[in-house]
């Protein structure tokens, strides 16, 4: 069993900036991608950031919403079985929850399709 832990969440004034870090404990073989979602209040969850074969490609091939193209990092290590999220210039349109979500294979051989609990970010005017 796969399980995400994230941190980093909170709240920021417009303009501001916060990192989001998301650990994963657990069997895991190998990775097929890391990534971050988001869901807004009364939507469906959205894609914000997707590294894909973060172990084949350093940094492997990336995928931001257009939202946040430029103003957020996305970074998966695979090694340290870690991806975190660099958020700039937050709007207030970014305020959400938001998961983190891991896709792979465990040690058993098992397809892993693990998400975090979520974390709250809150951008004020």
């Amino acid at each position: 069993q796969v399980q995400l832990v994230e941190s980093g969440g909170g709240w920021v004034q417009a303009g501001g900036s916060l990192t989001l870090s998301c650990v994963a404990s657990g069997y895991i073989d190998k990775y097929t991608s890391m990534g971050w979602f988001r869901r807004p209040p009364g939507k469906v969850r959205e894609a914000v950031a997707v590294v894909t074969n973060p172990e084949i490609a350093s940094p492997g091939a990336v995928d931001y919403a257009d939202s946040v193209m430029s103003r957020f990092t996305i970074t998966g290590n695979s090694a340290k079985d870690t991806v975190t999220l660099q958020m700039n210039t937050l709007t207030t349109v970014d305020t959400c929850i938001y998961y983190c979500s891991i896709r792979g294979t465990s040690t058993f051989g098992m397809h892993v399709d693990s998400w975090g609990a979520g974390t709250q970010v809150i951008v004020s005017p």
